[in-house]
């Protein structure tokens, strides 16, 4: 059938992959992070009181104080390219694309920040990617990573008068390919060390003890992670959870506590893991690899190296190509 001329252009049906994370502010300053925790802060899904409580909170004393001493943390660990983890997501997006082919178009967005994640829907979607696999890059699935982020692009799509068929990524905190990736890249950066480890501590984000009670299974899965990570590796795996906020009840054991009590109980040396986190990022680079390297010394730890995330590895490649090739069957050969 000939189309009129004056008939849009329709790009050649594509298949897409939307890498997303959780997101950063644009630049290491108060004002930039000051607009970054206020879209992270008042997400609903993150901080689960009602907003006509916490919103006064946030607009009053934390966003007044706490933009200042997040740009000083971030400051310390910004790259000449920008932000570490936005460095990485993208470097891992480029490199995935390399390995799906022309088949398939690979990019890569922020929950939370830039680029947003229904601004590259919409690129996308002018591309020709009429089907789009969502990838939350988040092993254990949490109502405040993976479900916000799914949430955000669906909103985007409630806006689009053309859809593209949809699927998302499910958590792949046990899929043999992910333990598999991990193993080999502990296993590789270990092997680099000046000192041979007494243990490997694997901390996750922490999240509220009562997120557990309502149903959240992101405490069940990085259990499952840990015990997993036991079996695979030579080395005794500890855990615990970081980055607690408020005066609520959060997981437990706490990381700073917990590399306490393992200089306690003998544990001169040590290596950190972080198998909730994609790409390395505030949370590790400063909170883990500064912050707790200081407590572990302070307590009297002799040899602390953070083990960086699968970021943009060999490892990490492979693991998600097989993640996303399973997951577009029947959209690809």
């Amino acid at each position: 059938m000939t189309l009129p001329p004056d008939h849009p252009a329709i790009p050649t049906p594509k298949v897409g992959v939307l890498l997303i994370n959780l997101g950063t502010p644009d630049a290491p300053d108060a004002g930039a992070v000051r607009r970054y925790l206020a879209e992270f802060l008042s997400d609903r899904r993150v901080v689960e009181i009602p907003q006509l409580l916490w919103q006064p909170i946030l607009r009053g004393v934390i966003l007044t104080t706490r933009p200042k001493k997040s740009a000083h943390a971030y400051q310390q660990v910004w790259t000449p390219d920008g932000s570490p983890l936005a460095v990485h997501t993208r470097a891992t997006a480029h490199a995935l694309q390399q390995a799906m082919g022309q088949g398939v178009v690979v990019d890569w967005a922020m929950r939370y920040g830039n680029p947003a994640i229904a601004e590259k829907l919409a690129a996308m979607k002018a591309q020709g990617c009429e089907r789009i696999l969502l990838a939350p890059l988040y092993p254990q699935y949490c109502a405040a990573t993976t479900a916000t982020a799914n949430d955000a692009a669906f909103a985007a799509l409630a806006a689009m008068r053309w859809q593209p068929a949809i699927r998302t990524l499910p958590p792949y905190h046990d899929d043999p390919a992910y333990i598999a990736a991990l193993k080999a890249s502990i296993d590789r950066h270990v092997a680099a060390l000046d000192f041979v480890p007494d243990a490997l501590l694997a901390s996750f984000h922490g999240m509220p003890e009562r997120t557990l009670h309502l149903g959240d299974p992101y405490h069940c899965q990085s259990v499952k992670t840990v015990r997993l990570l036991r079996e695979a590796l030579a080395l005794p795996v500890h855990m615990s959870f970081q980055s607690r906020f408020g005066r609520a009840k959060w997981l437990e054991p706490e990381t700073e506590a917990t590399l306490a009590r393992l200089v306690k109980d003998g544990v001169r040396n040590i290596a950190v893991v972080t198998p909730g986190f994609a790409a390395d990022c505030l949370e590790t680079l400063e909170e883990i690899a500064l912050r707790a390297k200081a407590v572990f010394l302070a307590q009297g730890g002799e040899k602390f190296a953070l083990l960086p995330c699968l970021n943009a590895s060999a490892e990490a490649i492979t693991l998600y190509q097989r993640l996303m090739g399973r997951e577009l069957s029947g959209w690809i050969d």
